[in-house]
């Protein structure tokens, strides 16, 4: 199965991923490197995951999507609100909502978009939430018990919580940022293998009705 893994981070999603062909897009090229190197049979590019989506969607079996998340926090938003002086109000970044759509009307494959939850009410409705995040996606997701992320107090925390080392990270995002924005390893897995398990399902009744 061919994997499009936007906004890649880490792979946090990615970790226990098995048999399948993995490209993965990220446009913070220090991320980008630790990313290779964590998972070297992945195809990394560096490159804007939106326009990339729109350019190659067609090439795929299963995309995941986490488009960033700051403009939709609660977090923010209280501190817009609260420190105003500090934290300026910013409109929602509508790229999140652009490829829900998208996806929806013009991927034939299975998908998923990950955001967390908004201080508003969502456009869309979700597919699931889960331990704070929302899910849309074109498949159902039972509800999965993982370990619920709470907040790090400590960069250490978070990296032992998803097994990463930042120690080597160069580039200007905070540290404390990259580990809390990173999906749990056990859901991304619980996603990927309902998605893989439809998509042979699908590849299974094909194949039987051409033996025919």
């Amino acid at each position: 199965m061919k994997v499009l893994n936007l906004y890649a981070c880490l792979g946090g999603n990615r970790l226990l991923w098995d048999s399948c062909e993995v490209t993965a897009v990220e446009l913070d090229p220090e991320l980008a490197r630790m990313y290779e190197e964590r998972f070297p049979n992945d195809q990394v590019i560096v490159a804007d995951a939106h326009q990339y989506l729109l350019d190659h969607y067609k090439e795929f079996d299963f995309i995941w999507s986490s488009p960033p998340c700051p403009t939709h926090s609660r977090a923010r938003f209280w501190a817009s609100k609260g420190m105003p002086e500090k934290v300026k109000p910013v409109f929602p970044d509508m790229k999140l909502w652009q490829e829900i759509i998208f996806l929806e009307n013009f991927f034939e494959g299975k998908w998923v978009v990950e955001n967390v939850t908004p201080y508003y009410k969502p456009l869309i409705a979700p597919s699931q939430e889960i331990n704070k995040h929302l899910f849309w996606s074109n498949f159902t997701i039972p509800g999965l018990e993982t370990r619920r992320q709470e907040h790090f107090d400590k960069v250490e925390d978070g990296e032992k919580f998803h097994s990463v080392d930042l120690s080597s990270y160069k580039g200007d995002q905070r540290k404390d940022k990259i580990v809390r924005n990173m999906v749990e390893y056990e859901l991304g897995k619980h996603i990927f293998d309902l998605a893989r398990g439809i998509y042979e399902h699908n590849n299974q009744k094909q194949g039987d009705l051409f033996s025919q």
